[in-house]
């Protein structure tokens, strides 16, 4: 259960960072500035982190007689090419973050994050289109849930869609593209690599990119120690530090499939600050449409569950 609660309270999470964000905005903070100082606080955490498992690595092999296995592994040691691979794998969550946090500049938060988890669709095509593989009709299904929740939680059957904002609805759609090529990279960069390490050099090369497309003037100008590094801080810790930490605790355990079940947990929690917190309108159509949506993404997995218990034997 332990390892269970790590992923869900990993994936929920991710949920809090469109409501900061939009609070940031209302203090008058732009894009470059809320993002850089995001992975700015996430690239210290996180490097802060793999520090101490470095320490705690030399501790441990120095407890030993000869050289642990894999010390590379345990003590950081990457060749160059290791790190600009995982410096690569990280930037499409750099591209992520910068798309999505620009479309709250023009939809709510609550349909924001749900264009954000289209990703899980988008995911499959590209798998797809990848391996020259029809999905199958459980995909398709989901598929067919995920759009028809979409379509309700966005309010279109209420309010049509002359409310939304084109270049935000795009934005959003493009983040969700974003997103699941960083699932795709980051499953294929290096795993053996301790989750410490892994974790610091994506993050190092997210930050990178956000600095060479927007230059961190706020760490020279004073404008970090303003409330700009509460909102970084905060974001940094809910978004770049707190999650891959949980996920690489509990997903070992529980398995990926499990963990997308539990991941679904980030869109409830984004709608219901954006209900509470920012005051948007949420109706009751819009939250079966949520609703809708997390019983689309849960579906894959529960189909797998029904049919190896009764094809597999017990569980």
């Amino acid at each position: 259960m332990k390892y269970v609660i790590s992923v869900f309270l990993g994936s929920a999470c991710y949920g809090i960072l469109s409501t900061i964000v939009v609070l940031a905005y209302g203090r008058g903070y732009d894009l470059g500035e809320v993002v850089g100082s995001q992975l700015f606080t996430g690239f210290v955490l996180a490097w802060g982190l793999a520090l101490i498992m470095k320490i705690r690595g030399k501790r441990r092999a120095g407890g030993q007689s000869g050289q642990a296995p894999n010390a590379s592994n345990t003590t950081g040691r990457l060749k160059w090419k290791q790190r600009l691979l995982l410096m690569a794998a990280g930037t499409p969550t750099a591209i992520t973050g910068l798309l999505y946090y620009e479309s709250l500049h023009y939809i709510p938060a609550s349909l924001a994050i749900i264009l954000l988890f289209q990703f899980t669709w988008i995911g499959v095509l590209t798998q797809a289109v990848s391996q020259r593989k029809s999905p199958n009709r459980i995909m398709v299904s989901t598929i067919a849930l995920l759009l028809g929740g979409t379509v309700l939680a966005a309010g279109i059957m209420e309010q049509g869609t002359g409310q939304f904002n084109g270049i935000g609805v795009i934005l959003g759609l493009l983040s969700a593209v974003s997103y699941s090529l960083f699932i795709i990279f980051s499953g294929k960069a290096l795993p053996s690599v301790h989750p410490a390490y892994r974790s610091a050099w994506m993050i190092t090369g997210g930050m990178l990119f956000v600095f060479i497309c927007f230059p961190p003037t706020f760490l020279f100008n004073g404008l970090l120690m303003s409330d700009l590094i509460l909102y970084g801080f905060l974001l940094g810790l809910f978004g770049a530090f707190i999650p891959p930490v949980l996920f690489a605790v509990g997903v070992p355990h529980i398995g990926e499939g499990m963990a997308g079940i539990l991941g679904a947990s980030e869109l409830p929690v984004a709608v219901l600050l954006s209900s509470f917190i920012l005051n948007e309108h949420v109706s009751a159509l819009q939250w079966a449409g949520v609703a809708v949506v997390l019983l689309g993404i849960t579906m894959p997995e529960l189909m797998k569950r029904r049919n190896y218990i009764l094809f597999g034997g017990r569980q």
